[in-house]
């Protein structure tokens, strides 16, 4: 059976589950702590992040873009319809390595910041215009069907929309807001969010029974 080192609200493993769930496969979930990591866990993976995924075979997928690309690549290849894995991949990593320090920086705002939050939001916007701009005439980021690139940014977007949602939704990216809101309730997403309690060194995860049969 596959294992899943995992965090329910980490973005990097929302998005990891949300690839895996593409599946039909059984996969035990352990539910970790950021700030209590088992020993289990490291010894995998030196460098303590999720999620970790260990397939059955035992290889060892411990970056949240490698595994999304593995689960969609292997089972779902109408995720990327549009423009293909590798130009999607690419989207996606220069969204993480863009996007992301700025939503770090905003969402933690910390006392010693160079600027405040409202700088390091504001430094984000133009990915959220770039967004905005794709979603003008169709529903998801690259045309009428959800994409490797939708289930990718959206744990970010809504991490981002959450920080100050009154503040989110009064911005003209109407389109952007009603994708959100979609995905928030779409059931590839609200069904990864369960909760599992926190795994325990030398017990069985939760089992998760996942399902391809998740429509848009």
């Amino acid at each position: 059976m596959h294992t899943l080192y995992s965090f329910r609200r980490c973005p990097y493993a929302m998005r990891g589950r949300m690839a895996l769930s593409l599946m039909d496969t059984q996969i035990e979930v352990r539910e970790i702590l950021l700030r209590d990591k088992p020993a289990a866990l490291l010894a995998v993976s030196p460098k303590g992040t999720v999620p970790v995924f260990i397939t059955a075979e035992g290889q060892v997928i411990d970056e949240s873009l490698d595994l999304v690309v593995w689960a969609i690549g292997e089972n779902a290849p109408q995720w990327v319809k549009y423009g293909g894995l590798t130009e999607q991949k690419n989207y996606i990593e220069k969204f993480d390595q863009e996007f992301k320090p700025f939503l770090d920086a905003y969402k933690y705002d910390r006392r010693n910041a160079e600027h405040p939050a409202t700088y390091y939001r504001d430094s984000a916007l133009p990915w959220l215009d770039d967004l905005e701009q794709c979603l003008q005439n169709q529903d998801y980021l690259l045309g009428d069907v959800p994409q490797m690139q939708d289930i990718a940014l959206m744990p970010f977007i809504r991490q981002f929309a959450f920080v100050d949602k009154q503040w989110f939704d009064a911005q003209p990216r109407p389109n952007l807001v009603r994708w959100l809101e979609a995905w928030l309730s779409n059931d590839l997403f609200t069904s990864i969010m369960t909760k599992y309690g926190q795994w325990e060194e030398g017990t069985r995860g939760e089992i998760w029974l996942t399902s391809a049969d998740h429509h848009s």
